[in-house]
């Protein structure tokens, strides 16, 4: 399984009634395979995975896996607060086509780290697709911390870690991680480029929706320690990776997806659409200019 480089955390976008809006999600899925995005998460985040029904989380994927065809890796959000959950939606997304599972900490109970191994263990064992955990302690309220995911390595069926801490000593610990079997995926657009020139082997990215060309170019220059090219890379990037900081994800990234014509900026509750003002209007900024340069390429 070659989870790595250029990966999108997708969003979800409904129509003006609140369904589901697949035509949407096709031409969002056909624009990031034609940017060079090298993976794409399905009902993680940033795709509202809670705010889904599980008929809708069930077509969501199963129309990316044919929408995709194998061309790049479907990863499956399956992440639950309940051990017994978790197992059981990463075998409903196997069942769908998924490759791989996505499974962040689970969230509001804030297990122990000896809790943290067992739950994962327990999906690599019992779930029937390659893991990915994920940590992201101020969504879980809960820390996966690096000796544990020493641990959990070594089980065959995890295969990696998309961490969303971005201290300077968390990304060199995870980095140092790293191996063949095992690979070290930065979750924080903004701390993207120093995790991969430090060793991380690609990014789970919430900015590749709206710049999956720009994205793709960062991650191909980081993962090979082109350091001079990255950061230029990343600061071409990097006045959208702030404008997406003025609300909660994925409220700003779906405000961006209408001036790309791929959906409605609308999420559901208890998420509510970015209002009109500056914060809307310098993202909007953002987005063409970097349309703008990817037109131009």
């Amino acid at each position: 399984m070659n989870i790595r480089g250029s990966i999108c955390a997708l969003a979800t976008p409904f129509t003006a009634d609140g369904a589901l809006d697949l035509e949407a999600f096709g031409r969002l899925l056909d624009f990031q395979i034609a940017g060079g995005t090298e993976g794409v998460v399905v009902a993680g985040s940033t795709g509202e995975a809670h705010m889904l029904e599980h008929d809708e989380y069930d077509r969501l994927l199963a129309f990316a896996v044919e929408r995709v065809a194998g061309r790049i890796p479907v990863i499956a959000g399956t992440g639950e607060a309940g051990t017994a959950k978790t197992v059981a939606l990463t075998r409903r997304a196997k069942a769908l086509g998924a490759d791989a599972a996505l499974v962040v900490a689970p969230y509001y109970v804030r297990p122990t780290q000896e809790g943290l191994r067992r739950h994962f263990l327990e999906v690599a064992e019992q779930g029937g697709l390659p893991v990915v955990l994920y940590n992201v302690p101020t969504r879980t309220a809960c820390d996966l911390l690096p000796e544990t995911m020493a641990l959990l390595r070594d089980h065959p069926a995890i295969i990696g870690i998309k961490e969303a801490l971005s201290t300077d000593e968390r990304i060199r610990a995870c980095a140092e991680l790293a191996r063949p079997d095992f690979v070290y995926l930065s979750g924080d657009d903004g701390t993207a480029c120093k995790a991969m020139l430090a060793g991380g082997a690609g990014t789970i990215s919430v900015v590749a929706n709206l710049a999956p060309r720009a994205f793709r170019m960062l991650c191909d220059a980081a993962t090979a320690g082109d350091r001079l090219e990255a950061q230029r890379c990343d600061a071409v990037l990097e006045p959208l990776v702030q404008a997406l900081n003025c609300a909660p994800n994925p409220i700003a990234v779906k405000a961006g997806l209408p001036s790309l014509g791929l959906g409605l900026a609308s999420p559901r509750l208890p998420l509510v659409e970015l209002e009109e003002g500056p914060d809307r209007a310098r993202l909007r900024e953002a987005v063409a200019a970097l349309a703008s340069l990817a037109n131009a390429a």
